[in-house]
């Protein structure tokens, strides 16, 4: 998935009220832009960080500037963009590029489901059973080269592991895949820590049957693509 408009380098001032920061872009001007993660961005959000912004000269946006990227002083990148993995993973799913989820006719996003839900992907194929993929974002780091989810408490979270196991239940896939936006994991695991209910959640779920997959993604200020599938730990 390419950027649909070319990125501008910047350096965050602050952010705020989940949705916004403020920033300073290389010729010294200061701009708001919309900040697109609800969840808490722990070691992402600091002031003085190098990030990467999309313009828009969209008449029906009010900011002008879309925050996508964080630039870590070790050259490694971190896509803040929650609505990013989503794109990225449709075109992989429609290129038959993800290992385990090969060989459907049908990729069909956002789809109603279980109660008042919708579906990330649902994937069909003549003589196979559908698939139910949920997709969660993944940024959080605090040990290097470990990727961890979530990095605040999500009980919609939790929800979606029980609509999974529905499914599960109901007889067909239901895949649980975590989307790490950083190039420098190496391994995935779930922060208990920071929410026990949703591990515990993930626990149930695999044990009734639902699928878990970890895939890490190739970014840089052009675009984010799929890349290979990493331990879960």
């Amino acid at each position: 998935m390419r950027f649909q408009t070319p990125l501008e380098p910047a350096t965050l001032i602050r952010r705020y009220k989940r949705f916004l920061a403020d920033i300073r872009l290389e010729d010294g001007r200061e701009a708001v832009a919309h900040c697109a993660n609800p969840g808490s961005m722990m070691g992402l959000a600091e002031p003085g960080l190098r990030i990467w912004v999309e313009p828009n000269d969209d008449p029906k946006k009010k900011l002008k500037y879309g925050w996508r990227l964080v630039e870590h002083d070790t050259g490694h990148f971190t896509g803040v963009d929650t609505s990013v993995p989503n794109r990225a993973l449709r075109a992989a799913l429609v290129a038959g590029e993800v290992a385990g989820l090969e060989g459907y006719d049908s990729v069909r996003p956002e789809v109603k489901y279980g109660e008042n839900s919708r579906i990330d992907f649902l994937l069909q194929g003549a003589g196979r059973r559908d698939a139910y993929v949920e997709v969660k974002s993944v940024t959080l780091m605090r040990e290097a080269g470990m990727a961890e989810f979530p990095d605040s408490v999500t009980a919609r979270g939790a929800k979606h592991l029980a609509e999974l196991v529905a499914m599960a239940q109901a007889g067909h896939r239901a895949v649980m895949l975590y989307l790490i936006q950083r190039t420098d994991a190496r391994a995935f695991r779930l922060a208990e820590d920071i929410d026990p209910a949703y591990a515990a959640a993930f626990g149930a779920a695999r044990a009734a049957g639902v699928e878990a997959l970890a895939f890490d993604t190739v970014i840089s200020p052009e675009g984010i693509t799929l890349g290979r599938a990493v331990a879960m730990g």
